[in-house]
């Protein structure tokens, strides 16, 4: 491992006549960027190419290099079908020689040489099958300003990222890892920081995972898989859900769904594919046709290694990792969904008892009321406070919170925060939103950019001049709302809402 008496002087600048920043990472020399104050260190391969035979293989560590890599530009972002103008997918090219992670640091002269600073790693959301660390919504530049040092990592998605089949597991050896092999790049990136993290002037004991969606369910399985352990010791859901069951390996799902080897067989058929040679010899781009008809949730596989529960059992059991988390959800989150434009949530209606119906209904104000908010309940609300909840129980500092923050530009006709539009603020890129801002969106990205650099230095986003954010064990079912006119702390909001979900899962599971 590099030494950090190295590690300071590869990052520093060369020369007077080189301005460009070198880092001495273990497989080589990066050669960076320095813009805005901030050096960047892009494209960095933290695996080996997961190509040819090692598709659908566990990811290998990144091979050396001879020289100086130049380190100035993003890397190819993994494959994927089009993500219908989500700002959250970086640019082309795409390719399934994709793993790569990007830093953004401080400029040495910003901070105490003594003091080695919070790591930030973002996983990006995308159901699992859209996205990218490269996207310039995710650039890392504003966050690096305030002390961090920034991580964003491409990881494999769709079929290539989960995936499995019966010719696969019979070539595989004893106890050798299966089917989230895109949560296996997530953990490959995060020993590669743990790794090189001083190189930059990090902190490898002090690393702080966040992830949204797709992303934040990630963090969620992180937490519980123990081959992840240690490797973090902060972690941020940003609607991350929360009782997704995923899909199991090699059996039935428990809502009769097919298992993720019977899903790997139907594919495969359709392709005239029966062996393991035969499977890998498909283009990758092949690999998206038919579209996966599921969402990020079902992609997570009960593997017996990485994932051998749910989320919320693990939790209930305290057998989560035991670090401060943040978790939250966003105001409007489906807004534009009922409960059978999604599944497995249609069963809702028809698992129901009369009692029940009446119930919800009641809570939601109506029909109209329930088709519009409910799905936003089930999918992202009552899991989050949910998890909140047991995190607290076991011990562990918690931290729960509402995105409620509407651009006066954004697009009606919802009234509240939508799913993902957080992100912005929380990376303080608002020159990346996808609508016009103002000064009350800067103000409100400041803070939560404030509250998020703030709980990876210490584990508590509180401090300074901020809004006092409820800890939740302290102050059970309070959190901290984000609002057009600033943070808020109060109670749970629609709690008799959440508290049937809660009732109906205890029933039904």
């Amino acid at each position: 491992m590099v030494s950090l008496l190295a590690a300071v002087l590869m990052i520093s600048p060369a020369g007077p006549t080189d301005p460009m920043p070198r880092a001495m990472v273990e497989q080589g020399v990066l050669v960076g960027r320095e813009a805005e104050g901030v050096r960047s260190f892009k494209g960095v391969p933290y695996a080996r190419p997961p190509v040819g035979e090692l598709r659908w293989r566990a990811p290998r560590p990144a091979e050396g290099w001879n020289g100086q890599r130049d380190a100035g530009q993003v890397g190819a972002i993994c494959i994927q079908p089009p993500a219908n103008g989500d700002n959250g997918v970086g640019p082309l090219p795409m390719s399934e020689d994709c793993l790569t992670l990007n830093v953004w640091a401080p400029p040495e002269g910003a901070r105490d040489q003594t003091a080695p600073l919070p790591v930030m790693v973002w996983i990006h959301g995308g159901g699992l099958n859209n996205g990218s660390g490269t996207a310039a919504l995710y650039d890392g530049t504003r966050l690096a300003r305030r002390g961090v040092v920034v991580v964003t990592i491409n990881y494999r998605l769709g079929r290539l990222g989960f995936f499995d089949h019966p010719a696969l597991a019979a070539e595989r050896e004893p106890g050798e890892p299966a089917a989230n092999y895109g949560l296996m790049d997530v953990v490959a990136a995060l020993e590669w920081v743990r790794d090189n993290a001083a190189v930059f002037g990090g902190d490898p004991g002090n690393v702080t995972i966040f992830g949204e969606s797709a992303g934040g369910a990630l963090v969620t399985r992180l937490m519980i898989a123990g081959p992840a352990r240690g490797l973090f010791h902060r972690a941020v859901v940003q609607s991350g859900l929360g009782r997704d069951e995923g899909t199991p390996l090699d059996r039935p799902r428990r809502d009769g769904g097919p298992s993720m080897q019977a899903r790997g067989t139907t594919f495969a058929q359709a392709h005239g594919a029966e062996t393991a040679e035969q499977l890998r010899a498909i283009p990758a781009e092949s690999l998206l046709r038919p579209a996966p008809n599921f969402y990020g949730g079902d992609l997570l596989v009960e593997d017996g290694r990485y994932v051998t529960e749910t989320v919320e059992a693990a939790f209930a059991a305290g057998r989560e990792a035991p670090v401060p988390l943040i978790i939250g959800t966003n105001s409007a989150e489906f807004w534009w969904m009922k409960p059978s434009d999604l599944s497995p949530y249609g069963a809702l209606d028809d698992a129901m008892t009369d009692e029940e119906r009446s119930a919800f209904l009641g809570a939601y104000g109506g029909q109209d009321g329930y088709d519009a908010h409910v799905l936003s309940d089930l999918v992202f609300n009552e899991p989050a406070r949910r998890l909140a909840r047991l995190h607290a129980r076991n011990g562990h500092p918690t931290y729960l919170y509402r995105f409620d923050v509407v651009s006066a530009a954004m697009p009606e006709p919802h009234a509240g925060a939508t799913h993902a539009s957080e992100r912005q603020y929380v990376f303080d890129n608002l020159t990346a939103s996808p609508w016009p801002t103002a000064e009350m969106d800067q103000r409100q990205a400041d803070a939560l950019a404030g509250y998020w650099t703030s709980f990876a230095t210490k584990g508590d986003p509180n401090g300074g001049r901020r809004q006092a954010w409820p800890e939740f064990g302290s102050e059970p079912d309070r959190l901290l709302e984000f609002t057009n006119d600033g943070p808020v702390a109060k109670p749970v909001p629609f709690g008799e809402r959440l508290d049937l979900i809660e009732a109906y899962y205890a029933r039904v599971r």
